[in-house]
């Protein structure tokens, strides 16, 4: 009887948490009084709350200032620039030291990077009046081929052997090479390099009997392999 008893108390108290839960659910809709004056209207069950503030669709404000109005390419003048206010505003030109304005210069430790070029002192001098040769090219004597190129630039290390050149350059360093000409004591180098075949003279250059010779007697490039 006593366990008859407790089922049915048990039971009657799930029933009851049942019922209450129903109740007291937080899904639920809340009802809100109308606003309507003659309570005419029904009220209208209000989604609940998520904490989040509601978005409403951005508003264009003065889109015509803003974004600029369309123009036809057509209608568009092309208007030439204004000149400056004054002088002050004009880009002063660099001044070109002109061969006048060379000197006579020593350029200690020389360097050959080519049979008629080298490089001293920050410098890059190219010896005037000569055509050097180009350290990939090869040459032919008697069907036999040697890379005269790079035997001729050796050739002219050789000579130099570190001793300082004079030359007639601009007074500030240029950052390409400058044709120049050079002399290593009373030799003249441009001469040196053109009568032992190790560069060719210029048609407009003053070597060209030099170069004549350097090939009558088969010397540097113009010879058997050294």
């Amino acid at each position: 009887m006593a366990i008859a008893l407790g089922s049915l108390l048990l039971l009657a108290g799930v029933l009851l948490i049942i019922q209450a839960r129903a109740l007291l659910s937080v899904d639920r809709p809340v009802l809100i009084p109308s606003q309507d004056i003659d309570d005419t209207q029904p009220n209208r069950p209000v989604a609940p709350v998520t904490g989040a503030q509601r978005r409403e669709p951005a508003r264009k404000v003065a889109q015509d200032l803003i974004a600029p109005p369309r123009l036809d390419p057509a209608e568009i003048e092309r208007a030439e620039p204004r000149p400056p206010l004054s002088e002050l505003g004009l880009a002063v030109p660099l001044k070109t030291p002109l061969p006048g304005d060379w000197r006579e210069v020593l350029l200690y430790r020389p360097i050959a990077t080519s049979s008629a070029m080298f490089e001293s002192m920050g410098r890059k001098v190219a010896i005037s009046g000569v055509q050097g040769i180009d350290l990939d090219t090869s040459c032919s004597f008697h069907e036999a081929t040697w890379p005269c190129g790079e035997r001729a630039r050796a050739a002219f290390n050789s000579w130099l052997r570190g001793r300082a050149l004079k030359c007639f350059v601009p007074p500030d360093v240029e950052r390409f090479a400058i044709a120049a000409p050079c002399s290593l004591g009373k030799q003249d180098v441009g001469a040196w390099l053109v009568s032992n075949g190790w560069a060719m003279a210029l048609p407009s250059g003053i070597y060209g009997k030099a170069e004549a010779t350097a090939r009558d007697a088969e010397m540097g490039i113009f010879g058997p392999a050294q």
